[in-house]
């Protein structure tokens, strides 16, 4: 069922996604060569259990998973790409990091993903996160009343063409509201004019991702975490959005970012 949200719903979901964008930045601005995966993840704990948010992924036990997962934030290296297992792993200079959050605040939830460098950067890595980043502002671009699901799908798809990467449809984005997942999923590849007709009020969690030389997935022995079949590195960016009358709202929008 897709529950579309009044403006007074949106905004309590914009309380949530600051946060997240918060959580996202601090934890970003930590992560560097020599320091732990739990240690950024304690980190976030500490911050949610601070401002009285509650995880999405603590405890959460789907289908996929092997579960239920034990951690409040997704962290996944280099050829590692989603629903990264937090573990025992010390981040090295040129690790390519990508930190996945979703919480909920009084009851309304945001998500958001990005994916960083760890000290020095290659130009491939680079390119492969400038790819998903602009895919995500493409799909947020086309997210207008009257516009269909499939638009978005094709504009995450085009720039994924443009630059030359495979893309797996296994995995995309979805609705969001008082729960982290709910309908409609939103394909990251697709045809233009296909697909539900977008409303105002439908809020929507957008996440390309990418690995550079592959659409096929493997998971780990963790049960959870995603990797590119062939080891290739990988990327991922996801915003939180609201369909308004005119220019999409974006809940999980980081301080400072240019996008």
């Amino acid at each position: 069922m897709i529950e579309l949200k009044t403006a007074a719903e949106i905004e309590r979901m914009h309380v949530a996604g600051r946060f997240v964008a918060e959580v996202l930045s601090e934890v970003g601005r930590i992560a560097d060569v020599g320091v732990n995966l739990m240690d950024l993840e304690h980190h976030a704990r500490g911050m949610i259990e601070r401002r009285g948010a509650e995880s999405c992924y603590w405890d959460y036990s789907p289908s996929f998973g092997r579960g239920p997962f034990r951690n409040v934030i997704c962290l996944a290296v280099n050829d590692a790409v989603l629903h990264g297992l937090p573990h025992d792993y010390t981040l090295r200079d040129g690790d390519v990091l990508t930190a996945d959050l979703a919480l909920g605040i009084d009851g309304w939830v945001a998500d958001s993903a990005r994916t960083i460098i760890v000290g020095t950067p290659a130009e491939e890595d680079l390119r492969i996160i400038r790819a998903t980043e602009e895919a995500l502002e493409a799909a947020i671009a086309v997210a207008r009343p009257g516009k269909r699901l499939g638009d978005i799908s094709a504009a995450i798809w085009a720039v994924a063409r443009d630059y030359g990467y495979p893309v797996n449809t296994e995995f995309g984005g979805h609705g969001i509201g008082r729960t982290m997942h709910g309908e409609p999923h939103v394909s990251n590849k697709g045809k233009a004019g296909r697909g539900l007709k977008l409303r105002r009020g439908l809020t929507l969690a957008l996440e390309p991702w990418f690995a550079a030389t592959t659409d096929q997935i493997v998971y780990d022995p963790d049960g959870w975490t995603i990797r590119s079949a062939d080891g290739s590195r990988t990327a991922h960016s996801e915003h939180t959005i609201a369909i308004t009358e005119g220019d999409p709202l974006v809940l999980t929008r980081r301080e400072g970012e240019h996008h």
